[in-house]
């Protein structure tokens, strides 16, 4: 019995259900890293096929990653005010290190490095926390919540007739509408009067 324990098993035992998950959202955040040049490279950025149960199973975590690196930019920023170009071990690097300026730097960075370790232990994949807070949350800022949808796809899988669906981060391939536009008509000529009938004498 599963008494109040949501979510699909997947014909898998729980550990193999939690690495399914991890991967399938790590796969989604790396195609929207830079690999044009990779043999690998994915066909569409943001975007992976699965089949209608996982992709529903695996939105709500890269959902509450998307959230975790979004909240954890405004401390980015506040930090960036306070770091330094210098370069590590000079000593430049070594009299910032010894100033308050440092002691800044470091409780507002605290909350965004607290942020990027949660997400590893949800994900357990440095590249896709790399491009998680650095490409896929500033892109987020302004809203809250709803960053994937699921789309169901016609086709079914060959093999096993299972149920596909697209799994993609919205905003990069939205589907536009667009109003027809209004047929124009051309004007039709005018019809030519018909010939009035020629009155036959009576006496004919």
């Amino acid at each position: 019995m599963r008494h109040r324990k949501k979510g699909r098993k997947l014909g898998r035992n729980p550990k193999h259900q939690r690495a399914l998950l991890r991967n399938l959202a790590s796969a989604l955040i790396l195609t929207e890293r830079d690999a044009e040049d990779e043999p690998n490279a994915p066909a569409v950025k943001g975007r992976i096929v699965t089949t209608l149960h996982k992709a529903k199973e695996v939105r709500p975590l890269v959902e509450r990653c998307v959230t975790i690196a979004r909240h954890a930019l405004p401390h980015e920023e506040t930090a960036s005010r306070f770091e330094t170009d210098a370069k590590r071990h000079s000593d430049a690097w070594r009299a910032w290190r010894a100033s308050d300026q440092w002691r800044q730097w470091s409780q507002a960075m605290a909350p965004a490095v607290a942020a990027r370790r949660r997400v590893l232990q949800l994900l357990g994949d440095k590249e896709a926390v790399r491009v998680l807070f650095g490409e896929i949350a500033p892109r987020f800022s302004d809203r809250d919540g709803g960053y994937t949808r699921v789309v169901r796809l016609a086709k079914p899988r060959l093999g096993d007739a299972g149920e596909q669906a697209i799994l993609e981060f919205v905003g990069r391939n939205d589907r536009k509408r667009t109003a027809a536009p209004k047929p124009i008509f051309e004007d039709e000529p005018e019809a030519e009067p018909a010939a009035a009938e020629t009155e036959t004498p009576a006496g004919e």
